[in-house]
């Protein structure tokens, strides 16, 4: 992998050695002679480390590093020959990884380059690992929906950015009819199949603008922000019938389908959590109730 790297500094000779000598070690290098130039070229040239002098006409070194530090995720090293008159801390509260003094060898600053590259790649690496681990904290592994404890999580802020801005939301939530006849039927794999069947097929339904959540054994949840009713049983329905329409094959040579049952509302100003969820509910034992492979929608108690 070849790294990139800006130098900046307004002694050209200093400049000039830098460049040739990391152009050497196979570096892609570009140079500035102050930083209003560096930042110019930071817009097009995507940099692993910009090294920079202090002392610089106009913009110096440690504000140059700020400026970088608010727009880029790129290391900056920082290089002077006043010891006396900046310290280590100074550039690390700038937001600098390293700082070296001038005159250095070339071997040093080659070290100190590859040390300040491989901690940001560490840096990332544990970034990857903690997202993925964090998605994992809120997803169910079978379904790769959303898990409930993400649903009570968003749903709530749903409802605050209702609250707030006077935002529609709507809630959807499904329930696999007969689904523990299935399972006794075809057995706890075959089941599996069907939860994860439906994972996808909501997924492929609903928008991108909607969040989907197993929220409980066989039940799902549809959280639809800026989305009256109206439209939220398009989504629903459009859900009941493609999962209707799918044939499973448990065992070789036999084939099965299931149906689902949905209960659909839209929040009503001021009401809260239990109140919106509670509706939602009724309207999704309505539907059983009244034959299943179906959806009913309550608007509101009254």
């Amino acid at each position: 992998m070849t790294y990139s790297i800006l130098i900046v500094d307004d002694d050209v000779a200093i400049k000039e050695s830098v460049e040739e000598y990391l152009k050497i070690l196979n570096y892609e290098v570009k140079s500035a002679l102050n930083a209003d130039k560096a930042l110019e070229i930071l817009n097009s040239f995507k940099a692993d480390v910009v090294l920079t002098d202090i002392m610089m006409q106009g913009m110096d070194g440690l504000e140059l590093t700020r400026e970088i530090k608010k727009s880029y995720d790129i290391d900056v090293m920082v290089m002077t020959g006043y010891s006396a008159e900046y310290s280590y801390e100074e550039a690390v509260q700038a937001g600098a990884s390293d700082f070296i003094f001038k005159p250095f060898r070339f071997e040093e600053l080659d070290l100190r380059i590859k040390r300040v590259l491989r901690e940001a790649s560490f840096k990332k690496e544990r970034a990857k690992l903690l997202k993925k681990l964090e998605k994992l904290a809120i997803t169910d592994a079978l379904t790769g929906l959303y898990n409930s404890r993400h649903f009570f999580s968003q749903i709530k802020t749903e409802i605050n950015r209702h609250n707030r801005y006077s935002h529609t939301l709507s809630l959807l939530i499904l329930d696999i009819d007969f689904f523990k006849k299935y399972n006794d039927t075809w057995g706890h794999l075959g089941g599996d199949e069907v939860l994860m069947r439906i994972g996808k097929t909501i997924k492929v339904c609903m928008r991108s603008m909607d969040t989907a959540y197993r929220y409980g054994g066989e039940e799902f949840a549809i959280l639809l922000p800026e989305t009256r009713i109206q439209k939220a049983c398009v989504v629903g329905a459009r859900i009941k019938d493609n999962i209707g329409s799918q044939i499973f094959e448990p065992e070789p040579g036999k084939k099965a389908s299931i149906t689902i049952s949905i209960g659909a509302t839209e929040l009503v100003k001021g009401e809260d959590l239990k109140s919106f969820i509670g509706r939602s509910d009724k309207a999704l034992y309505q539907s059983k109730d009244t034959g299943r492979n179906k959806l009913t929608y309550i608007v509101s108690e009254s």
